[in-house]
């Protein structure tokens, strides 16, 4: 076998990229990738270097893994900078290391395609081992896959076995669609404080004079857009003092490439829009990812980002809600918590040795968050 990197997506065939990982899931389409690069959103200059791994039999490509060389960890959220930090303190580098993930896109998915007549197990291994390669022949610190799907994760736990690949935990939270026929199915599932809570909320925004309109591709228009960015982009600023991670040209050639991929929620009150949340979803699941608002209006962004994103999962028959990171103000409004997870080779011995034991507490500790979060579901008991 042989393995090939590429420093741009482009630089591969949409057909054999999207051919090998054989899903509709939005992140690890070629498009999603070449819009991030195309744009400049991910580049060297960005601190997302593109170095996408793809490996080939007798010159047949077979697995492919999107890869890149990162000079800090902004946009992974899998958080690492206290292994950074021990790094400096003992006169060490920890940047440059090698990710394995969708740039600022913490949502679980497929992170390495495989061909259909290849045994995955097989492809798995062959492709970390070459990461794991890259990372000695280029002098990394080390190597991260983040946020794998759960087939994914099954099929690294069998691979990394015995390994020095250390693996770690996280706390998600995800809507589940139980066969809803309309939100308030969902609401009936509720206690009643709770159920009280959500009505009241939906009740304050539209007494407040906003109205919400739920957009899918060719339905949004030039000015939806350039309402939503301009939302998008004074919300990053007034949070974190700088524009957001994505640009104009991103969302162009998402609305270009992906139009099937998108729904957007728009806000107006008064004829204006004010706020606008922009969701992508494929066949089985939305994903909540972009917010923003001109306006403070009370309850706009549970409106905005969670309770139309649920109407439009049970409209359209769809079995999940990825709402994005965090969550204990999720949790509340009956998104659930669940596992997520990450994999990562560290070169230096002592350092791997240090974090595994660190892994080991941390998990603890997630674990029990978890069940807390279990306990404070708002759903009625059976």
């Amino acid at each position: 076998m042989q393995c090939k990197t590429y420093s741009l997506i482009a630089e591969i065939a949409p057909a054999l990229w999207d051919g090998l990982f054989a899903t509709d899931n939005p992140f690890v389409q070629h498009a999603y990738l070449l819009a991030l690069e195309e744009s400049g959103c991910v580049a060297a200059e960005t601190g997302w270097q593109p170095l996408h791994i793809v490996l080939y039999n007798g010159g047949r490509a077979i697995a492919a893994m999107p890869s890149y060389i990162k000079s800090h960890s902004y946009g992974e959220f899998v958080f690492d900078w206290g292994w950074a930090e021990a790094y400096t303190r003992h006169g060490m580098h920890y940047y440059p290391k090698l990710v394995s993930a969708i740039p600022f896109s913490p949502v679980a998915g497929p992170r390495i395609g495989v061909a259909q007549d290849i045994r995955p197990v097989d492809a798995y291994a062959e492709i970390i081992e070459a990461a794991r390669q890259l990372v000695l022949a280029h002098d990394f610190s080390s190597w991260h896959l983040l946020f794998p799907d759960l087939p994914a994760q099954r099929l690294l736990a069998d691979v990394v076995r015995g390994t020095s690949i250390l693996n770690r935990k996280a706390v998600q939270f995800c809507w589940v669609n139980r066969g809803f026929g309309m939100f308030g199915e969902f609401l009936d599932t509720l206690r009643s404080s709770r159920r009280k809570n959500i009505k009241r909320e939906r009740r304050k925004v539209a007494e407040q004079g906003v109205s919400l309109q739920r957009k899918c591709g060719q339905e949004i228009s030039d000015e939806d857009w350039r309402a939503f960015y301009r939302c998008y982009m004074e919300t990053y600023r007034k949070r974190s003092g700088h524009d957001g991670y994505l640009n104009q040209g991103f969302f162009a050639l998402l609305r270009q490439n992906m139009a099937d991929n998108l729904m957007l929620v728009v806000a107006t009150r008064d004829g204006e829009a004010i706020a606008a949340s922009l969701f992508l979803y494929d066949s089985q699941t939305l994903y909540g990812r972009y917010w923003g608002a001109l306006q403070d209006v009370s309850c706009l962004h549970f409106e905005a980002c969670f309770y139309q994103g649920i109407e439009f999962c049970i409209e359209h028959k769809l079995t999940r809600f990825d709402p994005g990171t965090q969550g204990e103000h999720k949790l509340i409004r009956g998104f659930e918590p669940y596992m997520s997870a990450s994999c990562h080779w560290i070169r230096d011995q002592g350092f791997r040795a240090a974090i595994e034991e660190f892994l080991v507490a941390e998990k603890q500790s997630t674990e029990a968050y978890r069940q807390q979060a279990v306990k404070a579901l708002p759903f009625k008991q059976p």
